[in-house]
């Protein structure tokens, strides 16, 4: 039994979603389209390697590259972003939407604790 192809360019939500931020920060200026198809290009053809399909895991990878880069998100507060969310979803009843505040280890200010400094610090 075959598994059937989603309808339409996106095989889920998200993909849709990183394609729509990129569109919107190239359209704020955040990169020109030259620069996103060279940063993507590095992507898919990393140093030495055969070229990799230029899925949307790769350009969320790109994607996440290029805000470090341009000062927008270093990687730490991306990578404790990622883990908010997967914690949050972990933490979500199934059927249920994923929400940042599911997270268990929220801090008060709703933003995941491992972006905030200890109190100590």
């Amino acid at each position: 039994m075959s598994t059937p192809r989603p309808q339409g360019p996106f095989a889920a939500p998200w993909e849709a979603q990183v394609f729509a931020m990129v569109v919107s920060l190239q359209e704020a200026g955040l990169f020109t389209w030259g620069e996103w198809a060279e940063a993507l290009g590095r992507t898919i053809r990393p140093d030495g390697t055969g070229e990799q399909s230029a899925d949307y895991g790769r350009w969320l990878e790109t994607l996440e590259r290029l805000l470090a880069e341009r000062g927008v998100a270093d990687g730490a507060s991306v990578e404790a972003r990622t883990a908010a969310w997967l914690r949050a979803a972990h933490a979500t009843p199934h059927g249920e939407p994923i929400v940042l505040g599911n997270d268990p280890e929220q801090s008060i200010e709703g933003q995941p604790a491992a972006i905030h400094p200890s109190p100590s610090s």
